[in-house]
């Protein structure tokens, strides 16, 4: 039976993933069989990119690590996830940066609980923030924005949820106009000029983003500096700096400084420093990460450097292991 058959491998694997999870299997034997350690991944909705980075981990570790039996689980997302890892329903899952900080802090909207059992494992991806108006309307500022009407994702979407965190920080929330729809419609209604800004909180090059710049010439108003003018660093200390590069958008030819919320892998505290520390070495090993990035284009983020991009809690202790061995240097709250 074909590998890819056995192993039920997403569809976006190709020979070059296949290839490579063979290099990573090992037999293993009756005994171990029967001592296998069974754990769960917490991923995210049926082909959504959490899923493919949970199925890519899981797969990888089972494949790779004898007597190691990891499963895949679709999830709602990150919310969801926090609280399966937290209650060990699940061993490991991908929760954004922000909802761990929230979580642990009893902040979550409409949830004071204290989610103190999920330690973050690293940084794999992230959720730029972009901020488009028409290159023609003579906004070059953030603050130019008070009065104006700004599409900001629908109503209790992640997208919202960030805008709101950022105009409220510069004390612009109020004086804005928030428009409640979905990316593709922003980007329609900045095109008709119904709108003056588009706020879009996912990674690059991203859809609506090229379909905005492809109409009309767009620029996108630089989100991080407009950061530092406000409270934002202090009161939300897990939204990190990231570039968008010149290029990436038609006549964007520009580098763009940004804010990004990190998807982190993070594992339960009940997870034996010992097994997370193999678990983390198979994946950042050279053929775990070319396995992953075969996986999800979004993994070409997952690297030695950016391993702690955006974490500001805990990190677990079989992790710090391997990042302190990797040269990395932990901060206070990261220990």
């Amino acid at each position: 039976m074909a590998l890819s058959k056995m192993f039920k491998l997403p569809a976006t694997l190709g020979s070059f993933a296949v290839a490579a999870l063979a290099a990573l299997t090992l037999t293993a034997s009756p005994a171990a069989e029967a001592q296998t350690q069974r754990l769960a991944f917490s991923g995210g909705p049926d082909g959504g990119t959490f899923q493919f980075f949970s199925n890519g981990i899981a797969t990888l570790l089972s494949r790779s690590i004898d007597g190691v039996d990891v499963s895949n689980m679709a999830s709602a997302g990150s919310v969801e996830n926090l609280r399966r890892v937290n209650s060990r329903d699940a061993d490991f899952g991908i929760v954004y940066s922000g909802d761990l900080y929230l979580g642990m802090n009893g902040q979550l909207t409409n949830d004071t609980n204290r989610y103190r059992n999920v330690h973050a494992v690293s940084y794999m991806f992230g959720a730029p923030a972009h901020l488009i108006v028409l290159d023609g309307a003579g906004i070059t500022d953030v603050a130019q924005l008070a009065g104006k009407k700004v599409a900001v994702g629908p109503a209790g979407s992640g997208a919202a949820a960030s805008a709101q965190r950022f105009f409220e920080s510069l004390g612009l929330w109020d004086k804005i106009s928030p428009q409640f729809i979905g990316y593709a419609q922003g980007a329609s209604a900045l095109g008709d000029r119904q709108i003056e800004a588009l706020w879009v909180f996912a990674g690059f090059p991203n859809a609506s983003v090229i379909q905005a710049a492809s109409t009309n010439k767009i620029r996108l108003l630089p989100v991080y500096e407009a950061s530092q003018k406000g409270t934002l660093a202090k009161d939300h200390p897990y939204y990190a700096k990231v570039t968008i590069p010149a290029g990436t958008y038609p006549g964007v030819d520009y580098d763009v400084e940004t804010i990004e919320d990190g998807a982190l892998w993070v594992a339960g505290r009940h997870v034996k420093d010992e097994d997370l520390y193999k678990f983390i070495s198979a994946v950042y090993s050279d053929d775990g990460l070319n396995f992953m990035r075969s996986v999800a284009k979004a993994a070409e983020a997952m690297t030695i450097d950016s391993a702690l991009n955006g974490i500001v809690t805990p990190v677990h202790k079989g992790a710090q292991q391997f990042w302190l061995e990797k040269g990395k240097t932990l901060t206070d709250a990261q220990k």
